[in-house]
């Protein structure tokens, strides 16, 4: 049977050798091809390894990289058995979202059955995996996951952000030029449109079919001479005569 490739995302260096110990001596079926221990290292293992299957350290409710990580990920192709030490405060949720999960310290017996359960599925036809995906979505709301973190990929390699220093986006071609408030730009593969549906809705804003800008970070609205949004370094940024009325009404709902 071919091996189910695995990676491990856990903060704690002991936690994941402990996990890839009863791994390898307990589930065969399993062969760990990498390790993560932060929000930068876990994208860049499960970007170029392209596992089956994450065992991910959720680290609830102290800061929630786990789910940053899933949101970071805009295709994501692999199944998660989440691991957590936080039994009131997350099993329920994930019981009500049929995903995965371990409780730490990990039980021998647990492991085995969880990976039994997702090498079945894995090897089931018809698969509804969009649906999967949706549970993990509906979990991410349910924990009260707020997304602070995006990766972005540049000339250079990774680079994880706050949204929050964000200032604007723009279009090029196929590609999205991203902008900060403390002057740096990169330039990311991903579209525009991906973008759109990655950031937090409470702080940007698609004014244009080629721009995205921060809310918090506007001046001004100006419509002399077509209709332009003056931000906090002085740039001005057209917005579309269609988005005009609802972009107007959003203005004046948060004054």
């Amino acid at each position: 049977m071919k091996k189910i490739r695995a990676v491990i995302i856990d903060d704690e260096l002991f936690a994941r050798e402990n996990l890839k110990l009863l791994v390898n001596e307990h589930c065969p079926i399993i062969e760990v091809v990498g390790e993560g221990d932060d929000l930068e290292s876990a994208f860049k293992v499960i970007t170029e390894k392209e596992p089956d299957l994450v065992f991910l350290d959720i680290r609830m409710p102290s800061g929630a990289e786990g789910f940053e990580l899933l949101d970071m990920i805009p295709n994501k192709s692999f199944k998660v058995i989440f691991i957590t030490a936080f039994k009131d405060y997350a099993i329920k949720a994930f019981k009500a979202n049929a995903i995965d999960y371990l409780l730490k310290p990990v039980d021998i017996d647990e492991l085995k059955e969880a990976v039994t359960k997702s090498s079945l599925n894995m090897s089931a036809p018809n698969i509804d995996f969009e649906s999967y995906l949706q549970r993990l979505q509906n979990l991410t709301k349910e924990m009260g996951v707020k997304k602070e973190k995006i990766a972005i990929s540049h000339q250079k390699g990774i680079k994880i952000v706050y949204q929050k220093n964000i200032l604007r986006l723009k279009a090029e071609g196929n590609c999205t030029m991203l902008y900060f408030i403390n002057g740096d730009h990169f330039l990311d593969t991903r579209t525009l449109k991906i973008y759109e549906e990655l950031l937090d809705i409470d702080l940007f804003y698609r004014i244009h079919k080629s721009h995205i800008i921060n809310l918090n970070y506007i001046t001004d609205y100006i419509n002399e001479n077509g209709s332009v949004v003056k931000l906090k370094n002085g740039e001005e940024i057209p917005v579309s005569r269609s988005k005009i009325s609802e972009f107007t009404s959003l203005l004046k709902s948060n004054q």
